[in-house]
């Protein structure tokens, strides 16, 4: 028999009405909340109540309050930053769990990264060209922590040069993710090189436009990738 069901706190109800206003778009970015008195009187509850569930909304970067004569609660404008720091969280606490494998993870990479590729091919920039350049290393005199920025940063600038701002905004999370303190101790001996290959011979696909090339060097550095992880 099921047990009774427990009511959330009149905060956390107020809370999700709002939010449920944000995400919707009944309430737009920069737009002042209702002050305090008129959410107390609408939703029935006391001012601390109110004032818990405002402080619940800024801890989920959904509000900003501002002081003074002027000042109030308003509608935070998307940040993407703030977006991809809160995904990295997410999956990092996922993948700390029995929920979600490395392997999981990586196929998600593939299945975002290789057609980022193509696009890339296709709509890459002379100022995008540059960016993948400057993120390339060597792997005989580099440094790991070296290596490792510049990998991080050649994935990047393929999700830049895609110009759809949501390949950066998902795949850099998981891309740190993915390179945890444990995994990189024990890459083969010749992983930098082989991706260091594999970035040379994309960066010539993209800079060529041929997407279809690109996304066959970007599914092939993807899948060596999940092998040599996987040991």
């Amino acid at each position: 028999m099921a047990g009774p069901t427990v009511r959330p706190p009149a905060y956390q109800l107020l809370a999700d009405e709002l939010r449920d206003e944000i995400t919707s778009g009944r309430l737009q970015p920069g737009e002042r909340l209702p002050p305090e008195p008129e959410l107390c009187v609408r939703s029935g509850v006391s001012r601390s109540t109110v004032r818990e569930a405002l402080r619940l909304l800024a801890s989920q970067h959904l509000i900003v309050t501002t002081r003074g004569v002027t000042g109030g609660s308003f509608v935070a404008h998307p940040d993407a930053e703030q977006l991809s720091e809160a995904l990295s969280t997410g999956l990092t606490l996922l993948s700390n769990s029995a929920e979600v494998g490395m392997a999981d993870l990586l196929e998600l990479r593939r299945a975002l990264e290789v057609p980022a590729a193509g696009l890339a091919a296709q709509r890459r920039t002379d100022a995008n060209l540059i960016e993948l350049r400057g993120a390339m290393f060597d792997p005989d005199l580099d440094e790991l922590d070296t290596m490792l920025a510049a990998h991080a940063a050649f994935h990047a600038a393929i999700a830049s040069a895609t110009g759809n701002p949501l390949f950066e905004l998902v795949t850099r999370p998981l891309y740190h993710v993915t390179y945890g303190e444990e995994i990189v101790e024990n890459l083969p001996d010749d992983y930098w090189a082989r991706i260091d290959a594999d970035h040379r011979d994309l960066l010539m696909c993209v800079k060529a436009g041929d997407s279809g090339a690109a996304m066959e060097v970007g599914r092939r550095h993807l899948d060596y990738i999940m092998v040599a992880t996987a040991r």
